[in-house]
């Protein structure tokens, strides 16, 4: 279950994800970056695979949604799945196993210029964690 909501902002986009577990958090971020750019239903036919680092949840987060914009306007590819993720929540490190297809075979919405950190935070609250994102539009 997708477990995200979008908020009122003036110029870009803004958005709330959550979970039980922060690795939930951060794949339901990553779906909301995903419906920014395509409302579509993405076909899982190509698997890639991401390693990304920070020094702290919110730049972790940063590089996580980075990473999809990258993949995006250098190979085309649009996210369909978060297959698997890990984090290393002490060192600050992710490793996901994503799916999804070319971008080109889908209608595409919004392009993202870029994850911004503006009003950007992650906590654990009420035992859940949640996350806010501002994305560039």
């Amino acid at each position: 279950m997708v477990n995200f909501k979008f908020l009122p902002h003036t110029a870009d986009i803004k958005f709330q994800a959550f979970g039980l577990e922060l690795e939930d958090c951060f794949k339901n971020a990553s779906y909301s970056v995903k419906d920014i750019i395509s409302k579509d239903k993405i076909k899982n036919i190509e698997k890639k695979k991401i390693n990304v680092k920070g020094k702290d949840f919110e730049s972790l987060l940063y590089n996580f949604l980075e990473e999809f914009l990258v993949l995006f306007d250098s190979e085309g590819f649009l996210l369909g799945k978060v297959e698997k993720i890990e984090i290393d929540k002490d060192k600050f490190k992710l490793k996901a196993d994503v799916s999804g297809d070319n971008a080109k075979n889908y209608e595409i919405e919004s392009h993202v210029k870029a994850i911004t950190y503006s009003e950007m935070f992650v906590k654990k609250e009420n035992h859940k964690w949640i996350c806010q994102v501002v994305v560039d539009v």
